[in-house]
């Protein structure tokens, strides 16, 4: 038994001894109703983080690891297994492991990401603690593969937190530990650098960054279940490995407080439940000693309704829901990592996203990649940038703001679902948002009309969907005078306020009695 096969079994004694002497239990009955942050809901914008090895290579995308010993192309024209032993020779010779050395991190800075998060109007951050690939960016006592150890010898997520906390930005963290279970299997299947490391029966020693890489143990009604997500089954799985994500997961609640966990989406499976109700047990006791308000970010009902917060990866709701949920998203259309062919979408584009969240009651994490040297690229910069610049402007509109009864109107309704961020259809000068303060209604035209007028129905005397009295209106950032008529059809707003870019939201604030 090796010393990290020794610390986990020790952990698991105090997350039974915490979550026997705290008030939560691992039930759904005692997890059920807890309260969302309120500093999570006034927040409403925050910054994901997905560094790790796989920058070095910074080829296709994120799921490097996986797709490098998959002999077949994940999309087309991008062959990862043909495109390694290319550029870097036989997979035997060179394998996954040897980028770690290659990971330095040598001009990262977390006080300038910190800066340029503040900048860009940030209130909550959120790391990558441990992608799908087992290497930690924190310091672990459960494996040599960590980031304090190996590759860029640092405690990124504790040198972060350290500088977002100076600035007034809350640390939050994600683990995606659960799909290691199988990510690169693929390399048991020819000659790789795995056979290396593994011992006579065929086996990894528990702590090493391949361990345990089983062979795929589930079976989908269709497709790859790396694409087929809802149709996932699963026979069986190796408890130790279960602990293990458990302990590893308290280590990092325990290590660093984040005020969010987030989980990817692999947790649904059957045989995680007992895991996720001890871990949030466990976590909910601990902030109640750290004197903290926390969450947990889950998708697909991993978590059971009120349990946590749900969050919807790269899509939307259609409509304003009643419970507070989460979008995230990356600047990047085709990669959460770092590319040298990176997708981007256009800032506009992320800052609609962001005002159609708000509007349905829920939050935006926005992704960026930063570069193996730890540099954020130019145009994840300037994207934030451009975030941050607009919330200066309009952010009293979006920070610790209210959903109307109504998220707006107009033609283009939000497709609902994952992955659904990159079809919505361009808005039009129709298209509104809302979202309210006491005193306040705040309007969003998400499509800024050339003569300045707009046409608000739902806000017209006649339609009996909002009784109080307007006294007052004004666009936001802007001197010039702006009239508004209460017509029977609509609420008329008539500005002389002109934009460089109409596809950017303006907001209107109405001042209301």
């Amino acid at each position: 038994m090796n010393q990290y096969f020794q610390n986990m079994k020790n952990y698991l004694k105090t997350i039974d001894e915490v979550i026997a002497n705290g008030p939560h239990k691992d039930t759904w009955e005692s997890l059920a109703n807890h309260k969302v942050p309120d500093w999570y809901r006034n927040a409403k914008f925050g910054i994901f983080i997905h560094w790790g090895v796989y920058a070095v290579p910074a080829y296709n995308n994120e799921w490097y690891p996986r797709a490098v010993y998959k002999q077949n192309p994940l999309h087309p024209g991008q062959d990862v297994f043909s495109h390694h032993v290319e550029k870097y020779g036989p997979h035997k010779d060179f394998g996954y492991k040897d980028f770690v050395p290659m990971f330095k991190a040598e001009k990262f800075d977390a006080a300038e990401w910190a800066d340029l998060f503040k900048q860009a109007g940030a209130r909550f951050v959120m790391p990558v603690a441990e992608h799908h690939d087992g290497f930690q960016m924190y310091d672990s006592n459960l494996s040599d593969w960590c980031a304090a150890k190996k590759g860029p010898m640092k405690d990124i997520v504790g040198l972060l937190k350290q500088e977002c906390e100076k600035r007034d930005i809350v640390l939050t963290t994600s683990s995606h530990r659960i799909e290691h279970y199988w990510f690169m299997c693929g390399g048991r299947d020819f000659d790789s650098d795995f056979q290396k490391y593994l011992d006579k029966d065929g086996n990894f020693e528990y702590g090493d960054m391949y361990w345990p890489s089983y062979p795929e143990p589930f079976v989908t009604t269709s497709g790859d279940a790396t694409t087929d997500l809802g149709s996932i089954h699963v026979d069986g799985i190796d408890p130790i490995f279960m602990e293990d994500w458990l302990v590893r997961t308290c280590e990092l609640a325990d290590k660093y407080q984040p005020q969010i966990m987030y989980f990817d989406w692999w947790i649904q499976i059957e045989p995680m439940k007992p895991y996720l109700r001890k871990f949030a047990a466990y976590y909910y006791n601990r902030a109640i000693e750290w004197g903290k308000e926390v969450t947990i970010n889950y998708k697909n009902d991993a978590f059971q309704h009120t349990s946590a917060v749900r969050d919807i990866e790269r899509g939307q709701l259609s409509d304003v829901s009643p419970f507070f949920w989460q979008n995230d998203t990356s600047v990047a259309k085709n990669s959460w990592c770092y590319t040298e062919n990176n997708d981007y979408k256009q800032s506009f584009e992320v800052i609609c996203d962001l005002v159609d969240v708000v509007s349905k009651n829920g939050s935006l994490l926005l992704n960026i990649g930063p570069k193996a040297d730890g540099t954020i690229p130019e145009q994840d910069t300037k994207i934030l940038q451009d975030v941050g610049a607009w919330l200066k402007v309009n952010g009293e509109a979006i920070y610790d703001s209210f959903p109307f009864r109504k998220y707006g109107e107009g033609p283009i309704v939000t497709e609902e679902g994952h992955f659904t961020d990159t079809k919505r259809k361009s808005f039009t000068t129709e298209d509104f948002r809302f979202t309210y303060k006491p005193n306040s209604m705040y309007v969003f035209a998400m499509k800024w009309p050339e003569d300045g007028v707009l046409k608000i129905k739902t806000f017209g005397s006649k339609v009996k969907k909002f009784n109080a009295n307007i006294t007052n209106a004004q666009v936001l950032g802007c001197d010039a005078p702006c009239e508004f008529i209460e017509c029977a059809e609509h609420l008329t707003i008539i500005s002389k306020h002109k934009v460089e870019n109409p596809n950017l939201p303006v907001c209107v604030k109405l001042t209301i009695d």
